[in-house]
């Protein structure tokens, strides 16, 4: 249940256009909906500032295609992260309008007014480190696609070569936010700190050979950063990253 959906409902209920039965019929699964296996909550955008997002893994595709159901009755659309093919297959077939990003691992159904093209809005720019680390950075940009963020990429700009971020200063300069996605010593993160003054975010991916420890080296190194203010989330949280950048920029939109 979006903002403006209940908005809209109390308007109606208030010109006598609609009877207070039947918007008690519109919120009989607010604030959530009970299933077998899970309480969707409805509540989460109206308290948090964004809705309840699928995280797909471990879930049978019949249970996430029932989560999906749920939350795009309550709010025309869902995200849904860490999804298989067999998953994206089984919620495609209800939602043929879903689009599956396989590098990603998202689903994603459109909710009435996102605009995923807008170029309006501050700027998060997602900065891959290398290659490898793209699912990652993916994962974050599409999650701020669908929270209707406006976003940019920057790939492939570790620190092997240390002129590709430097030759990049004046795309770092734009944006309000850097999630900055590194994996092997994660060393990324530091040199962008050290070049911007907005909110840096680090995403350790588990990205690196046997003594990386499968994302392990890359979030010690990033947590020791000696840039000040660097913050940091999970190994292969893109997800995660979005939206703390998405709380940054909700509340500099209402700072005074």
């Amino acid at each position: 249940m979006t903002p403006e959906i209940l908005r809209a409902l109390l308007v109606e209920v208030a010109e006598g256009r609609l009877a207070p039965a039947g918007a008690l019929e519109r919120l009989r699964d607010f604030p959530t909906s009970q299933l077998e296996f899970a309480q969707v909550d409805h509540h989460r955008e109206l308290r948090q500032g964004q809705p309840e997002v699928i995280f797909c893994e471990r879930k049978t595709p019949a249970q996430v295609t029932a989560i999906a159901e749920r939350l795009a009755a309550a709010a025309g659309g869902f995200l849904g992260t860490r999804a298989t093919a067999e998953h994206a297959a089984a919620v495609r077939h209800r939602f043929p309008a879903v689009e599956w990003n396989e590098l990603a691992r998202t689903l994603w159904l459109r909710s009435p007014g996102v605009d995923a093209g807008s170029t309006d809005g501050p700027l998060t720019l997602v900065v891959a480190a290398g290659t490898s680390d793209l699912p990652v950075a993916e994962e974050a940009f599409v999650t701020l696609q669908a929270l209707g963020h406006r976003g940019k990429k920057l790939v492939d700009v570790g620190v092997a070569g240390l002129h590709r971020i430097l030759a990049a200063g004046d795309q770092l300069r734009q944006a309000a936010v850097v999630i900055v996605v590194a994996g092997m010593e994660g060393a990324l993160p530091s040199v962008v700190g050290g070049l911007v003054g907005v909110p840096v975010i680090a995403v350790p991916t588990s990205v690196g050979y046997g003594a990386a420890f499968g994302g392990l080296a890359a979030l010690l190194g990033m947590l020791n950063s000696c840039a000040a203010g660097v913050t940091v989330v999970n190994i292969d949280n893109g997800f995660g990253a979005a939206m703390a950048a998405r709380r940054i920029l909700l509340r500099a939109a209402v700072a005074p």
